[in-house]
C-alpha cells in the first residue's frame, strides 16, 4: 500500500517540485494551496505524511497542526517555513510535528527526515495493531510480541485458556513476563469472569503462606482471632497464580501436591475437607531439575506441574520485539508523565540491541521509564538510556569477537559474516531494508551477501 501524502503549500512551484519528488517514490500525493483545502482533504482522506507550510493565505500551519493533534492524527507532520523562529519550532513540536524545516532546504534533507519519521510511524502502528490483535484474542493490552517464539507462546495461551487444563507451568528467566502470561491464560479462559489471585511464594513465611493459600480456623495460631478463607477459596471458579513456586518450602510443596491431586484441602487448624474449582498457574525462574537433584524440590510435584508447560523466551532472543516493546513503554510513560515523547531514535534502538538484558522485559521497562522521565527530546536518544551503575553498559557487538593468536582462516571469516547477516534478519523480522541499515550497507549488497549464504 503506497504512502499517502498531503502537501499544504501556497506556492505552486514548491508543490510541483515536491509532488514530482514524492511521486518518484510511488507515493500518492494530494495538494492543498490553503487551509480550507487542507481541512477538506483531511476530512475525506487518511494521510501517512502531511507537509505543512507555516504561512498560508487563510491560516497557519500551526492551526492545522492543532487540528491534527486534536483529531488523534497517527501519521507524520513536518512543518516548513521561511519565517522560522525558535518559539514556532517549539510550538510545532509540542503539537506533534516530527520536525521543523526552514526554507530554503535541500530535498535530500527532507527525504532523510521523511524516511526516519515514516519508520517511526510504522513501528508505532505495528505496536497498536499488535495491541488490538492481542486484546481481541486475550482481552489484554499488556503482552507485546511479534517474534515467532513469542507468537508461539500466545498461541499456546489461547489453546490452554479454552482447554480444561487445571494446571499450567510457566518457566523463564526473571522479568520475562510470567505474571502477564498467567493473567492472559486466565483472561483467555471461561474463568475470566471469576477471580484471578496472585501470590508470590517467597513473600511470606512458611506458616503465613499456608494460611494465605488455604485459610485458617479461629485459634489455629496466636494471631488467628477469627476464621479466614484462603486464596484457593476466594478464587473458586477462577485462577490462582503461584509465582516463584521453585522457592516454596518443602513441607508446603507436599500440601500443594495433595491439593493438585484431588482439589481438596483443609484450613490451617481445620478438620473438614473443602472442595474448590480453580486453575493453578505456577511459575519459576529456577532450574527445577537441579533443585530436584539437590533435594530442594519434590520430583512428584514437578511431574504434576509439568503436564502443560510454557517456556518464555528471554528478551535478548526476541529480535525486533525489543524495539516494539520500547515504543510501547514510551507511549505508556509519555501519557503517565504528560510528556511529548513519541518515539525512539535509530541510534538508541541500536544501543538497546547490543545490551544483554539480564532483567529482560522488566528491565527494559525500567530503562525506558527513566529515559522518558528525564529526556528533553521529542524522541528518546541513545544518551537518554542508562542501564544502571551495577550493570554492564551496552557494548558494540564487535567487542565480543576476539582475534585468536593463530588468526582467522577464510571459512571462519565467512561464518562470522553469515552470522551477522542472520542476526540482522532476526532482529528486524526478516525486513531486508532495515537489516541492511543495521549493517550500514545498501539493500542490494545485503541481499547479494545473504543469498550467497543461503539466508534468503
Amino acid at each position: 500500500m503506497s504512502i499517502q501524502v498531503l502537501l499544504v503549500e501556497d506556492e505552486s512551484l514548491i508543490r510541483w517540485s515536491l509532488r514530482e519528488t514524492f511521486e518518484g517514490r510511488s507515493y500518492q500525493v494530494t495538494e492543498a494551496e490553503d487551509g480550507a483545502a487542507a481541512y477538506a482533504a483531511l476530512e475525506s482522506s487518511h494521510f501517512d505524511l502531511v507537509i505543512l507550510d507555516y504561512k498560508l493565505p487563510d491560516t497557519t500551519g500551526l492551526e492545522i497542526l492543532r487540528k491534527l493533534h486534536a483529531d488523534g492524527f497517527d501519521g507524520v507532520a513536518i512543518m516548513m517555513t521561511a519565517f522560522g523562529t525558535i518559539e514556532n519550532a517549539v510550538e510545532a513540536i509540542k503539537l506533534g510535528a516530527y520536525d521543523y524545516l526552514p526554507k530554503p532546504f535541500e530535498v535530500e534533507e527532507l527525504l532523510h527526515i521523511v524516511d526516519k519519521a515514516l519508520e517511526r510511524t510504522r513501528l508505532r502502528r505495528e505496536v497498536h495493531a499488535l495491541q488490538r490483535q492481542i486484546k481481541d484474542e486475550l482481552g489484554t493490552f499488556d503482552v507485546i510480541g511479534a517474534h515467532p517464539s513469542m507468537r508461539r507462546v500466545l498461541e499456546m495461551v489461547q489453546r490452554i485458556g479454552i482447554s480444561g487444563a487445571s494446571t499450567v507451568f510457566l518457566r523463564g528467566e526473571t522479568g520475562t513476563g510470567k505474571d502477564l502470561i498467567a493473567r492472559a491464560v486466565h483472561q483467555a479462559s471461561p474463568r475470566a469472569e471469576h477471580p484471578f489471585v496472585n501470590i508470590t511464594c517467597t513473600a511470606l513465611s512458611e506458616t503465613l503462606l499456608e494460611s494465605e493459600l488455604f485459610g485458617h480456623e479461629r485459634g489455629a495460631f496466636t494471631d488467628a482471632k477469627a476464621r479466614k478463607d484462603g486464596l484457593f477459596s476466594l478464587a473458586d471458579g477462577g485462577t490462582v497464580f503461584l509465582d516463584e513456586i521453585g522457592d516454596m518450602p518443602a513441607s508446603l510443596q507436599a500440601k500443594i501436591l495433595r491439593f493438585l491431586e484431588d482439589r481438596r484441602f483443609r484450613r490451617v487448624g481445620g478438620t473438614h475437607e473443602i472442595n474448590v474449582d480453580v486453575r493453578v498457574v505456577a511459575a519459576t525462574n529456577r532450574d527445577i531439575e537441579k533443585a530436584i537433584e539437590e533435594g530442594r524440590f519434590r520430583e512428584d510435584l514437578y511431574y504434576r506441574l509439568n503436564v502443560v508447560t510454557i517456556d518464555l523466551p528471554a528478551l535478548r532472543d526476541r529480535g525486533g520485539d525489543i524495539e516494539l516493546l520500547a515504543q510501547h513503554f514510551i507511549e505508556r510513560y509519555a501519557r503517565e508523565f504528560k510528556k511529548e515523547v513519541t518515539g525512539i531514535s535509530e541510534q538508541a534502538v541500536a544501543r538497546l540491541h547490543t545490551y544483554r538484558w539480564p532483567g529482560n522485559v522488566r528491565e527494559l521497562r525500567n530503562v525506558i521509564e527513566r529515559a522518558v522521565l528525564l529526556t528533553d527530546h521529542a524522541i528518546v536518544e541513545a544518551e537518554d538510556l542508562s542501564f544502571g551503575a551495577k550493570q554492564a553498559e551496552a557494548r558494540s557487538p564487535f567487542e565480543q569477537f576476539a582475534l585468536p593468536p593463530s588468526g582467522f582462516d577464510l571459512q571462519r571469516l565467512h561464518d562470522l559474516e553469515a552470522n551477522l547477516l542472520r542476526q540482522a534478519l532476526e532482529l528486524t523480522g526478516h525486513n531486508q531494508v532495515r537489516a541492511a541499515k543495521l549493517l550500514n550497507v545498501s539493500r542490494d549488497l545485503f541481499r547479494y551477501r545473504a543469498q550467497k549464504y543461503g539466508l534468503l
